[in-house]
């Protein structure tokens, strides 16, 4: 059996130039359907039959994550009580490439009775869908990849793309943002980084391991091994603020100097220019500082409160990890 490369190579590039074929096909009619879409008082109910139903699935994700409402309905289940879930202020966004699909006629009469707008995706411009559409938008190819010429392939991918651009050019218009992406992705990556702050994840209360600068070297090591983060503390002054940190890199470098360690006190052993971050900020940036200055630990301030230079909180590299930021 020889290799198939050469045929797959043909594929990509028969589905690549029937995507830069609808570049050509844009006219007004798109901007009239992005105008429908940006109208909606509803949802936009995308719906197809077999592989053009498939495509629409996926349209219908990519507009809900985007910012505009979508569903998908079968044309095959509308006699079946499906027509329920289409209601007054919806879109009607239709997929078929003859545009002569039987179970889409429930549809497209239901959508006419209740006055809702009908765009279309189609491959003919004068198929019954296309005629009965508010807006009909030319998704045809000049050849399938499959050899056979029967199995929708390049006429798939181009309804996706179209799918895709009318979605893309949406969410421009609307001005939808990364963190309004993320507000509809909360367990995606971006999500996490997006939706996670510092005050989510850091460490406060009995779990905040702090001194004076006068503490015995003896108290701050116990202090540092009793507390929920373990290897740190924060040393603060009389007013609450905090004034150094110790790590225990800081411990190891003070008992190679001194005679008597544990006669020390934290203002002996502290680092006097620590690293802090504020409560509301992104968690990501809570990484960013950590690997910028090569540490593992911020103290947390709230820089709007009466003390803005307490620290309310501690972060760890560790907790970063785990809640999977990056």
């Amino acid at each position: 059996m020889g290799s198939s490369i050469g045929e797959a190579k043909k594929v990509f590039e028969i589905e690549a130039k029937s995507i830069l074929e609808l570049r050509e096909k844009l006219d007004e009619r798109f901007d009239q359907a992005i105008i429908l879409l940006l109208e909606c008082r509803g949802k936009v109910v995308v719906t197809g039959m077999g592989k053009s139903g498939q495509i629409a699935r996926k349209i219908a994700s990519t507009f809900s994550s985007t910012g505009t409402p979508a569903v998908f309905v079968s044309p095959a289940e509308t006699s079946h009580g499906d027509l329920g879930a289409i209601s007054g202020g919806d879109v009607i966004l239709a997929l078929s490439y003859r545009g002569e699909t039987d179970e889409m006629r429930n549809i497209v009469q239901f959508a006419k009775r209740k006055g809702l707008k009908i765009i279309s995706m189609t491959g003919s411009l004068s198929s019954s869908l296309a005629q009965a559409s508010d807006i009909a938008l030319d998704v045809s190819v000049r050849e399938e990849a499959c050899p056979l010429g029967l199995a929708p392939t390049a006429s798939t991918t181009a309804a996706l793309a179209m799918g895709d651009a009318l979605a893309v050019a949406a969410l421009s218009q609307r001005g939808f943002k990364a963190e309004d992406f993320a507000q509809f992705h909360p367990g995606g990556s971006l999500g996490r980084k997006l939706l996670t702050h510092v005050k989510d994840l850091m460490h406060s209360g009995s779990s905040l391991p702090l001194v004076t600068p006068e503490t015995k070297a003896k108290e701050v090591i116990s202090q540092m091994t009793a507390a929920e983060v373990r290897g740190v503390c924060g040393v603060v002054d009389n007013g609450g603020n905090l004034v150094g940190t110790i790590t225990d890199g800081d411990l190891r470098r003070r008992l190679d100097k001194a005679k008597n360690p544990l006669d020390d006190t934290a203002k002996d052993i502290m680092g006097t220019q620590p690293k802090t971050i504020e409560a509301s900020e992104l968690a990501e940036r809570a990484l960013f500082l950590m690997e910028q200055f090569a540490i593992q630990n911020l103290f947390v301030v709230d820089r709007n409160s009466s003390k803005p230079k307490a620290p309310v909180g501690m972060i760890h590299l560790q907790d970063l990890l785990k809640a999977r930021v990056r």
